[in-house]
């Protein structure tokens, strides 16, 4: 089955039925609470509890589709400014926004059962009025550039819109200017110290190579979270990017709980899922482990891509990899490396960790 992205434009493909059958398909939506959950928890934002002196995050997701993952975000108590392509998604995300603010106006007849529970334990207190949606909606392509101010978000999350840039349904969009005109855009919108977590499906090793290489043009430090990745339906790729040059990208879960989990069908839809018990598994695992075991723990997640500041010196670098300062050279041993093997290859000064599992050339 062929991929959403090679059918054409996406404002195309999400038109008015397809958003709704998107947002009405209780698998699909677990599958998108899923992912924002991990992306949220990747973006290690500070808590926003005011007991706790924080204060809620303001947050861009970009691809944010009928607003499934600006509502998770919600939950978390941030508030949110969502861009799509699609109209007809941003059209179901508007009508969740605009459903709980009449709630919020009508005075609490839509209050969930949490908060009647919650007001009978105050000895039958008057309901708590719910709190209007804290998102907002911009139509835009991403591929043009973020419109808004430098240093206006706190951090920024996208889910499966990334790989979209990767394909070209026009003379006009040529794929690296668009990643490197979004990615340009996304340096300058997030305030220094922010974090971006893209979630992406790459079609091919290609893909992966041309994101990276792109974020790293602009100034970004990062590097790809792979989870699960010896499971060809659970597996997901996470795009974690840091303005902090010593920056290293975590390690992606792993285990078996993840190879039971269901992916969207053709691998290139906006969701995909993995399995919330493996996941916390594997959360308490590396709590209980120290930083050495977790660090080496990081070739069995299949794609890491880490900057590492300036490109080395030939000669220089990992003994047991490759070292190339070349596109074509890269993806030559690149190439030569899945067949080989795990390895790890340097081009421009990011290190790519590879495992046979993770692409097929």
């Amino acid at each position: 089955m062929s991929r959403p992205e090679s059918t054409g434009h996406a404002s195309l493909f999400y038109n008015a039925k397809e958003a709704r059958k998107y947002d009405s398909s209780s698998r699909m939506v677990g599958i998108q609470r899923e992912i924002t959950e991990r992306a949220i928890e990747l973006l290690r934002l500070p808590s926003p509890s005011p007991r706790e002196g924080g204060a809620p995050g303001f947050v861009l997701d970009v691809g944010c589709g009928s607003g499934l993952s600006g509502q998770v975000l919600e939950e978390h108590g941030h508030v949110w400014v969502g861009c799509d392509v699609s109209r007809d998604m941003l059209n179901m995300a508007n009508e969740r926004i605009e459903e709980k603010r009449e709630a919020s106006q009508n005075g609490g007849d839509s209050s969930s059962d949490d908060d009647e529970d919650e007001s009978m334990e105050q000895h039958d207190g008057p309901k708590r009025r719910p709190e209007p949606s804290p998102g907002d909606l911009l139509h835009h392509d991403m591929g043009t550039g973020l419109p808004f101010r430098p240093a206006t978000f706190d951090g920024c999350i996208s889910i499966s819109a990334l790989q979209w840039l990767c394909y070209s349904n026009s003379k006009d969009q040529i794929p690296r200017r668009r990643l490197v005109r979004f990615f340009s855009s996304l340096y300058k919108v997030l305030r220094r110290g922010a974090r971006a977590v893209l979630q992406f499906y790459p079609e091919t090793s290609e893909h992966a190579i041309l994101i990276s290489e792109c974020a790293a043009r602009v100034g970004f430090a990062g590097g790809i979270v792979v989870d699960y990745p010896n499971s060809t339906k659970a597996k997901k790729h996470y795009l974690v990017l840091s303005f902090e040059r010593a920056y290293k990208a975590p390690a992606g879960l792993t285990g078996a709980e993840g190879a039971a989990a269901q992916s969207p069908t053709g691998g290139g839809s906006r969701g995909g899922q993995g399995s919330q018990e493996g996941r916390q598994a594997d959360r308490e695992r590396r709590e209980g482990r120290g930083a050495e075991k977790e660090e080496g723990g990081r070739e069995d997640q299949g794609v890491d891509i880490a900057q590492e500041g300036e490109p080395e010196e030939e000669g220089e670098g990992d003994e047991e990899g490759y070292q190339v300062h070349g596109e074509e050279e890269a993806r030559s041993v690149l190439r030569e490396a899945i067949g080989a093997g795990p390895c790890v290859c340097k081009c421009f000064g990011w290190a790519y960790h590879i495992t046979l599992e993770q692409f097929e050339l």
